[in-house]
C-alpha cells in the first residue's frame, strides 16, 4: 500500500509522510503539494528520500496532477492540503482586519473545492481503500460541553464561524457523502492546536501555537512575556498527531465518520513555561500587559474549541494514545536543539 498525501510538504502533513516511510521500509509515499521541498523539508525527508515522490501540482486542477499518481500504485490517501488563516490572541488583536478577509476566495477555493476534486479522483480508483479527510477543532463553536470539565466530544458542539471552520465543515459533510455514495472507506479529523517538528512559516499557514512560541523563546534566551500564565488550549505534539492519522489511516474498520485528534486534556501557558524551565533553568518569564507580551491569548478562550477534546473514539478504534504533555514537549525542545547544530 503507497499513501498519497496532500499538502506534504507543509507542517503536520510532512511529518505524517516521514512516520509511514519509517514505519513502512518497503512501501513508498506521494505528495502533492504546489510547493516543493524548500531547504527545512529536504532535511526532514533526507533518510526517506529515495522513497518519498514529490508530485507539484494545485489540488485544485487534476489535470495537473491525475495522470501522474495513477502510476504510483496508490491505495490509501490523506488530504491535508488547505490554506489556514489563523488568528488567536487578545480583544485587540481580534479588532484588526482577521486573517481571513485577505484572501476569502482562496480560502473557500483551496479548502472545499480542492477536496472536491481529490474525491473525484479517488472515486474513479479502485484501488484507494482509505480517505482520510484533515480536518480541524475550527468546526466547533467557541463554548462547550455543557457539563464543565467535560471534554468536547465530535457530536453537539459543532457551529463554525470563520471561512476556514466553514469550509472545513463543509469540506467533511462532502467527504460523508462521497463516502456514502462510492462505497468509499473515509473519515474526517479534528485536529487540536498542533505544535512539534517541521512548524515552520509557508505560503498557506504561518502561525505557531504557544508551545512552539515557549520553546523558541526559552532557547534562544529571550525574555517571556505572556499576558497571563492562565490561559490554556489543547496541545498535541505533530509526531503524535501523525501517528493517530495513520492509526486511522490503516485501520481496519472505522466506527465513526469524526475523529478528534488531541491530547484530551487542556495545559496553561504557566505549564508550558515550567515545562521549559526544566531544560533551560535560566529562563526568564515576566507577566505583562498585552501592550508589551510577546505571548498574548485570551484567557476567556477557555471551553469549546478552545478546550479539551475528547479522544475516546480514537482510542477505542485504534488504541492511539498521545504521550504525557510535558514528555512531548521536551522531545520538541530536544529536536529543536538538534536542528540549531
Amino acid at each position: 500500500m503507497n499513501l498519497l498525501i496532500t499538502g506534504g510538504t507543509g507542517f503536520v502533513m510532512s511529518v505524517v509522510a516521514r512516520e509511514w516511510l519509517e514505519r513502512h521500509p518497503d512501501r513508498r509515499a506521494v505528495i502533492l503539494d504546489r510547493a516543493g521541498l524548500d531547504a527545512t523539508a529536504q532535511a526532514w525527508f533526507a533518510p526517506v528520500r529515495e522513497r518519498l515522490t514529490v508530485v507539484e501540482g494545485d489540488v485544485r486542477a487534476p489535470s495537473g496532477w491525475a495522470a501522474e499518481l495513477k502510476r504510483h500504485e496508490i491505495s490509501a490517501i490523506v488530504h491535508g492540503a488547505t490554506v489556514t488563516p489563523i488568528s488567536r490572541g487578545s480583544a485587540e488583536e481580534a479588532a484588526r482586519v482577521p486573517p481571513e478577509a485577505l484572501t476569502p476566495v482562496k480560502i473557500v477555493d483551496v479548502n472545499l473545492m480542492g477536496t472536491v476534486q481529490l474525491l473525484e479522483w479517488a472515486r474513479q480508483n479502485p484501488a484507494i481503500r482509505r480517505f482520510i479527510y484533515i480536518s480541524s477543532g475550527s468546526v466547533y463553536r467557541h463554548h462547550g460541553p455543557d457539563w464543565a470539565p467535560e471534554p468536547l466530544p465530535e457530536d453537539g458542539y459543532v457551529a463554525p464561524l470563520t471561512l476556514y471552520g466553514i469550509s472545513k465543515f463543509a469540506s467533511e459533510m462532502i467527504v460523508n457523502r462521497y463516502a456514502e455514495l462510492f462505497g468509499l472507506s473515509a473519515a474526517s479529523v479534528r485536529l487540536s492546536s498542533i505544535y512539534g517538528p517541521m512548524d515552520r512559516a509557508t505560503e498557506s499557514r504561518n502561525f505557531r501555537h504557544v508551545p512552539n512560541r515557549v520553546a523558541q523563546m526559552a532557547l534562544d534566551g529571550e525574555v517571556i512575556r505572556p499576558n497571563s500564565l492562565k490561559p490554556v488550549g489543547d496541545y498535541l505534539h505533530s509526531v503524535d498527531a501523525a501517528k493517530a492519522i495513520l492509526a486511522l489511516t490503516e485501520a481496519d474498520k472505522l466506527r465513526y465518520r469524526h475523529y478528534n485528534v488531541a491530547s484530551g486534556e487542556t495545559t496553561s501557558i504557566g505549564d508550558i513555561i515550567g515545562w521549559a524551565l526544566q531544560r533551560v533553568p535560566d529562563l526568564r518569564f515576566e507577566v505583562t500587559h498585552e501592550t508589551s507580551a510577546n505571548v498574548i491569548q485570551d484567557p476567556a478562550l477557555a471551553t469549546g474549541m478552545w478546550g479539551a477534546y475528547d479522544i475516546s473514539r480514537l482510542e477505542r478504534d485504534t488504541g492511539w494514545r498521545p504521550r504525557d504533555g510535558r514528555e512531548a514537549f521536551h522531545d520538541y525542545m530536544d529536536w529543536l536543539v538538534a536542528s540549531r547544530s
